[in-house]
């Protein structure tokens, strides 16, 4: 049950997201027993951020998975892959991302919790 949250200064279109998506549904593999058949990708774009001062474009990412420990290793190819990928769809720079990881035993789906 992994999501990742994308919080974006930019204005992003259809084509876009799909790409995105395509992109994250590859990059979550990097965590074990996480694949795209249970990603959920919410877009938000538009959204002001100000980072080190200004307004350039920037991007915040949230990355939760179903988990008590993920490894740092996953994490760290993760990074590098949804870098890499808000640069190369959107053009924002690495160094105008943050993301943040989370892994949870509480998880709810499907009117219970697992």
């Amino acid at each position: 049950m992994p999501v990742i949250h994308t919080h974006v200064s930019v204005k992003t279109t259809k084509e876009q997201r799909e790409a995105l998506k395509s992109i994250y549904g590859q990059a979550i593999t990097a965590v074990p027993g996480k694949s795209e058949s249970w990603l959920m990708c919410p877009f938000e774009d538009e959204m002001p951020i100000y980072f080190a001062g200004d307004d350039a474009p920037a991007a915040y990412i949230e990355v939760n998975v179903f988990g008590n420990k993920v490894d740092r290793s996953a994490w760290e190819k993760l990074t590098a892959e949804i870098m890499q990928g808000l640069h190369d769809v959107l053009g924002i720079n690495e160094d105008r991302t943050y993301i943040r990881y989370t892994a949870t035993l509480d998880w709810g789906w499907n009117g219970s919790n697992f």
